[in-house]
């Protein structure tokens, strides 16, 4: 017996700049938002289902060098679709951590992009084939480990 992922919560600075990322570019939709004293949290979904939790109580951005999240994998059906987020994420500036589509490794299917929210966060979009052509940025780490 293995549990399957729930939902992922996020601490972010500020939950307004964080919605406007996850919803406006992502596309997640809004479940609901709630307030307990002066912390504020918004539920964020697809199809009425959780899928991430942003929390407004982080006091600074994303560190890597603590222990936790080490980055956040979003799939998608393609890798076109990879590339119409990675044009949709570079017009509003989006920092990346590689240039374009690269594979997970060295000749793999897979691949997508790698880049950071609001807060510094690193995330994935990827698709699990169509990037056979595509660099990857080691020959003998996955391309998702270190950063």
């Amino acid at each position: 017996m293995t549990p399957r992922t729930g939902h992922i919560g996020l601490n972010v600075t500020d939950l307004d700049r964080s919605l406007a990322f996850y919803r406006d570019l992502l596309g997640f939709g809004v479940i609901g938002q709630g307030k307990e004293e002066e912390r504020r949290y918004a539920f964020l979904g697809d199809a009425g289902r959780p899928v991430l939790t942003l929390w407004q109580q982080a006091q600074s951005s994303y560190d890597k060098g603590r222990a936790g999240l080490h980055h956040l994998a979003l799939e998608v059906d393609s890798v076109e679709q990879v590339r119409e987020y990675e044009r949709a994420l570079r017009v509003h500036g989006v920092e990346f951590a590689y240039e374009g589509v690269v594979a997970h490794r060295e000749g793999s299917a897979s691949g997508g992009i790698f880049f950071h929210d609001p807060d510094g966060t690193r995330l994935e979009i990827y698709a699990p084939s169509g990037a056979e052509d595509t660099p990857a940025p080691s020959a003998s780490a996955p391309t998702c480990g270190f950063f």
